[in-house]
């Protein structure tokens, strides 16, 4: 059931800081360089459409990872668990961060936006990359996590091995 668990955790995990990491590095890029008026409808069309997928993979972070917990003992418990909060974490940087700027661009891409639009898309940027590097670290210890699983199987089956 471990094991399950585990490859569960890495896929839900690694695609929520795959889906962050790219949205870091392409989608912002890409934000920088079209005109603002261009950024933000873009920017509210792909929220629109993100808001379901991306919850929906970051409560699957959340709970495979505290799954993993509950089913592990010693060090691959503490990094699950670990991880888990840290998927959290993103969840609520997001929901607490960037979810209300985003609904402070998609008036801006009716009205227009304010004279500090600049330092509001900063904030959300900054969110961006706290939520982003709070996923990566859950991978990474998802991914330890099965490193330890791996080598507790092989060291159990050396073991069972008669002389």
């Amino acid at each position: 059931m471990v094991r399950y668990v585990t490859a569960f955790a890495l896929l839900a995990t690694g695609l929520l800081a795959g889906a962050f990491g790219y949205g870091a590095v392409n989608l912002v890029s890409a934000f920088g360089a079209v005109p603002l008026d261009v950024r933000l409808t873009f920017h509210t069309a792909l929220m629109h459409m993100n808001g379901v997928v991306m919850q929906t993979t970051m409560a699957l972070a959340v709970l495979s990872s505290l799954a993993l917990a509950v089913l592990s003992r010693g060090t691959a418990r503490y990094l699950a668990g670990t991880a888990g909060a840290l998927a959290l974490a993103s969840f609520l940087i997001t929901r607490f961060g960037n979810v209300p700027i985003n609904g402070r661009i998609k008036v801006w891409a009716v009205s227009g936006a304010p004279a500090d639009h600049a330092a509001v898309l900063q904030r959300w940027e900054a969110f961006n990359v706290a939520r982003t590097l709070t996923a990566l670290v859950a991978f990474a210890l998802i991914i330890a996590v099965g490193v330890l699983v791996a080598r507790t199987r092989q060291a159990e089956r050396v073991v069972a091995v008669p002389a």
